[in-house]
């Protein structure tokens, strides 16, 4: 199977989908993450995000690559990789959960809060993210932001570089979903 086939398989396993039409996918998700730091602000952004909708039972499936993040500087990208988040041990982040109340007929744009267990790092915590979903022709647009604490999943920044690293990133994403085809 190639790589982008692979992870959507798994997801769709995990979660027991049968096919049927209020399943909605998408393939190039988009989440970026920001953190200010005193000498140079770090961010990156993934376009290579997984992720699957099931609208009649309103759960969510996020998986995403570390390695697949792009920073603008490749010795940040080499530092993300191999000494903070350590994507050879931790290859990947997911999510997934329920979004609550949501009126699947998406009649008009929606802000709900999606919640269940995030792993980063090879650390799950509980989270609550407010989302906004809108239905645009047959796309499902959906989109939210959230503060993540480097402390909480384990992510060890050297002493030295501490006082010049934040110990908040802030994720942003957008993911446009389309109807699940076998």
């Amino acid at each position: 199977m190639n790589k982008l086939t692979l992870p959507t398989f798994f997801l769709l396993l995990i979660l027991g989908f049968q096919c049927n039409s209020q399943q909605v996918i998408t393939r190039q998700g988009s989440l970026s993450f920001f953190s200010y730091t005193t000498v140079e602000n770090i961010e990156a952004t993934n376009n290579q995000v997984y992720s699957v909708l099931d609208l009649s039972t309103n759960e969510i499936a996020i998986s995403l690559l570390m390695r697949a993040f792009v920073f603008k500087k490749s010795l940040m990208q080499e530092h993300f990789n191999e000494s903070y988040i350590e994507s050879d041990i931790f290859p990947k982040a997911t999510f997934s959960g329920k979004i609550v109340d949501l009126d699947n007929s998406l009649s008009e744009a929606q802000t709900k809060m999606a919640q269940g267990p995030l792993t980063i790092h090879g650390v799950t915590k509980e989270i609550s993210i407010p989302v906004t979903i809108v239905k645009q022709n047959d796309i499902i647009i959906f989109k939210g932001d959230l503060d993540v604490l480097v402390s909480d999943f384990n992510i060890k920044i050297p002493p030295i570089l501490a006082p010049n690293i934040s110990k908040i990133i802030s994720i942003n994403f957008t993911f446009e979903y389309e109807p699940y085809e076998k």
